[in-house]
């Protein structure tokens, strides 16, 4: 499989678009089976000529004889996810940052009404741009015109409230209910605050931020307990823990096999 990572470009783009990666279609017959594992971003694939199918912890990647374009959106999973290519196609997937996707889509209650959708329609004109882009010849001119698309799109809100919660969660080891009393609110409303905005509770979204930090880290750290207390979990069993829910394996065994180096952290299958 050939990918390749790119950051966003654009520096107001950066705030909402971590970046995006291409997938080459080509003639090798070889399935592509891989594990992805749970983040806080929402996931935004754009597949040529191919059918996704979506089942409980699986993703299958169809060819097409049909010309089309399939769109697809993973926003909540906190469980490893099996991706498989029966052949590889041509794709353009997207990085939205929490809160990120908030920016260029309409409804209010968009992250409480799903989780994973399959043929989502980003907008009327959203699927044949995206055919265009795939179908340019320049790299150069792929990624000026994806950003451009997403500039185009771009409709700034006030999320500074979250944005203070999210902090608070993300630096600090503060509870849940200490959070809320700060900002002055009860836990509850936080709670739906973020089901609304985020697509997860505060408590799914800190759990997940300290996973992925973890695996930021790793190459920095001498040793796991190190690791454990650098990104605030309780002790060395919590951070075991998180590991088997969110990999379905140890940490020593999870970064033996994984390049945590990587932009996009799978395993290969």
């Amino acid at each position: 499989m050939k990918m390749v990572f790119y950051k966003t470009r654009n520096e107001l783009l950066q705030k909402y678009i971590e970046g995006y990666y291409f997938i080459f279609e080509d003639t090798d017959p070889t399935v592509i089976r891989y594990k992805t594992f749970p983040n806080n971003y929402c996931i935004l694939s754009v597949s040529q000529n191919a059918d996704v199918l979506y089942e409980e912890g699986h993703i299958t990647v169809f060819p097409s004889p049909a010309k089309k374009i399939s769109t697809n959106l993973v926003i909540r999973y906190s469980y490893p996810i099996e991706v498989v290519y029966q052949k590889v196609v041509n794709e353009i997937t997207f990085y939205f940052k929490p809160l990120g996707l908030n920016h260029f889509i309409p409804e209010s209650d968009f992250f409480l009404q799903h989780e994973q959708l399959m043929d989502y329609t980003v907008s009327s004109e959203f699927n044949e741009r995206m055919d265009e882009i795939l179908n340019m010849g320049d790299r150069e001119q792929q990624l000026e015109a994806i950003e451009q698309y997403w500039l185009s799109k771009l409709q700034t809100r006030d999320f500074s409230l979250i944005e203070k919660l999210l902090s608070d969660l993300e630096t600090t080891d503060l509870k849940i209910d200490e959070i809320a009393k700060k900002h002055q609110f009860s836990r509850q409303y936080i709670n739906k605050l973020f089901l609304k905005n985020i697509g997860k509770t505060p408590t799914e979204y800190r759990k997940i931020h300290r996973f992925r930090n973890s695996l930021k880290k790793s190459g920095d750290i001498k040793n796991l307990t190190e690791l454990s207390h650098k990104n605030l979990f309780y002790d060395q069993s919590h951070f075991n823990k998180a590991f088997k829910e969110y990999t379905d394996s140890s940490p020593s065994s999870f970064f033996k096999n994984v390049d945590t180096e990587k932009e996009t952290i799978w395993l290969f299958i």
